[in-house]
């Protein structure tokens, strides 16, 4: 199908003509855009344009205009009729869906892929966990989404690197080791036969209970930061002794959801950078130190506040290790993009982050961007670590894993999935990963662990049953093809409303992807890939494809099966869905 643009450009032509020969303004008729739209309902034709905005011009209703261009359309060999004001288009489709065929077995995994970004360097840090507990259910969103535009910038030409932040010090670190050396008498994961990182994060637990009975508990705290930042040899100790039970624990968590990184940076390792960047920023009068020895940025020329950046014991801050962090990476990858997956919560950080980077001179932070994400609460509320209320990471995808298989189990379909464990993982998967995206990423969400894994409606779970059927039923083709012998697939065949609907949707996967690439937003390739299916699902149903009317037209309805199924495949892998064959 020709682009929309084409037929602005024609009806545009043809609105000029129609001025001139009834000695109407021209030119004013030119500045008027002609706006190409998706028709309310399929059956009205597969272009809309309205006519309204010509009306005063052609002192006429926008009717007739619609009528009068619908004429010339109709001489020159085009399907079109006029309606409430409208001009609708029917285009030919043949041709256009020969070609799109041709495209996607041609490209396979690459179709939809676009030049977008090509040349263009994008980092992106997402996960970011700290070491003092383990991985749970907000962790999952920030996961997902960092994973998934991660693979959508790639998809659009960019040269991507997936980086992780371990925030492995500061005093929320110490607030553990300071409940374990206080209550832990020598435990350890291994005799407590516990996941590593969820025996960690039981003493960030224990120290919010210890901290209501008095100041003892944050002095020791606090008193164990100036300890591990002055190399105290026994506090340093305990460190990576609790660092490596909690990395190891959320390593584990990454394998089983499938979470990689390029690259793993540790805090401890790079906020002595941010603060020789500050110290360089005090000298250079960009910052000042006040009369206890703060450390500050002024920042109400900019519409932001005053922000700390080195405590007065000269201990630093998150701005202070993300400014050496952030110099740092530019150094070693002079990135073109850097993006930055966080919660809402943390905006106004972010852009006093790039504005001191800016006040510093690296022309560079006008390309950083934070991915802002929102809360993930459940049904019943709002999740609370400290308290050790919280979805664990661990625990949910136990659970959709579980209900996956007890779904398989109720359906008889234990045989037929072959590894039940390794098929309901990736269910669990499916719908997690789903389930996280489908929602803008700016917007706040209640994740229903229930409704993430139904096989029916807007799930992960959906979207791979749809695919084990496609699946399902091009291996009984492939059974049968002698059958078909002779039979050439005839696109003009193609003549029901879902089987142009489909040809129509699959022809705009590219331009999903480019628009999430653009937004940087999963949740569009979610409600594509839904519309997608949906599609399908009410031809499956309506269409017999194996049996049809016709041979020829049985191998032209395999050869749109196909191509669904190509960018089904293409579409799951872009949001981390596991593609199945069987289900």
């Amino acid at each position: 199908m020709n682009g929309t643009s084409h037929w602005s450009e024609r009806i545009a032509g043809i609105l000029k003509q129609l001025a001139e020969s009834r000695n109407l303004d021209a030119q004013q008729i030119s500045s008027i855009p002609v706006v190409v739209q998706k028709p309310p309902k399929p059956e009205l034709g597969d272009l809309a344009v309205p006519l309204f905005p010509f009306a005063r011009v052609f002192r006429t209703s926008p009717q007739q205009i619609a009528e009068d261009v619908c004429g010339h359309l109709i001489h020159e060999g085009e399907q079109a009729s006029a309606a409430g004001g409208y001009l609708n288009i029917r285009v030919d489709l043949a041709a256009a869906a020969d070609e799109l065929f041709e495209q996607i077995a041609f490209l396979k995994d690459s179709y939809g892929h676009t030049q977008q970004l090509k040349g263009v360097k994008a980092m992106v840090e997402f996960s970011c966990p700290n070491t003092n507990k383990p991985l749970h259910l907000g962790h999952l969103r920030n996961d997902t989404l960092g994973e998934s535009v991660s693979r959508i910038l790639k998809a659009n030409g960019g040269d991507v690197k997936k980086v992780n932040l371990i925030n492995d010090r500061g005093i929320h670190i110490c607030k553990s080791m300071a409940a374990y050396r206080e209550f832990g008498e020598g435990k350890t994961p291994e005799k407590e036969k516990k996941k590593s990182d969820h025996f960690v994060g039981e003493y960030y637990v224990k120290y919010a209970a210890w901290e209501k009975q008095g100041p003892k508990a944050e002095e020791t705290a606090r008193k164990m930061l100036l300890d591990w930042e002055q190399g105290d040899p026994e506090t340093v100790e305990l460190w990576k002794t609790m660092n490596q039970w909690a990395v190891e624990g959320i390593e584990e968590t990454y394998a089983k959801t499938r979470i990689s990184f390029d690259e793993v940076y540790y805090e401890s390792r790079t906020y002595e950078a941010g603060r020789e960047e500050v110290l360089k920023g005090l000298e250079s009068g960009v910052f000042y130190r006040d009369e206890e020895g703060t450390v500050w940025v002024d920042l109400e020329d900019a519409g932001l506040d005053k922000k700390v950046l080195l405590r007065k014991d000269g201990t630093s801050l998150y701005l202070t290790q993300d400014i050496g962090t952030a110099i740092l990476r530019h150094q070693q990858w002079p990135f073109d993009m850097m993006v930055y997956v966080v919660g809402s919560e943390q905006q106004y950080h972010f852009r006093v982050l790039f504005h001191v980077l800016g006040l510093l001179g690296f022309s560079w932070a006008e390309r950083m961007h934070h991915l802002s994400y929102g809360m993930v609460n459940l049904p019943e509320g709002k999740m609370k670590s400290r308290e050790g209320k919280v979805v664990d990471a661990d625990d949910l995808i136990d659970e959709l894993v579980r209900m996956a298989k007890e779904e398989i189990i109720e359906k008889g379909r234990e045989e037929i999935v072959g590894d039940l464990d390794e098929t309901s993982m990736n269910i669990a998967l499916g719908a997690l990963n789903y389930y996280l995206l489908q929602v803008s990423p700016a917007k706040d969400m209640v994740f229903d662990p229930k409704k993430s894994i139904e096989f029916t409606g807007n799930t992960g779970p959906y979207l791979q049953y749809m695919g084990a059927r496609i699946s399902s039923m091009l291996e009984k083709f492939e059974k049968q093809s002698s059958s078909y012998d002779g039979a050439a697939p005839d696109t003009s065949l193609l003549v029901r409303t879902d089987e142009r609907e489909l040809i129509k949707i699959l022809q705009r996967f590219p331009k999903a992807v480019t628009q999430a690439g653009q937004e940087k937003n999963p949740s569009v390739l979610c409600s594509y890939l839904y519309e997608l299916t949906s599609t399908f699902s009410r031809f499956y149903h309506e269409a017999p494809v194996l049996r049809a009317e016709t041979k020829e037209l049985a191998v032209t309805r395999i050869q749109l099966c196909r191509a669904m199924l190509q960018v089904m495949k293409n579409g799951c892998s872009l949001l981390g869905i596991p593609f199945l064959e069987t289900m």
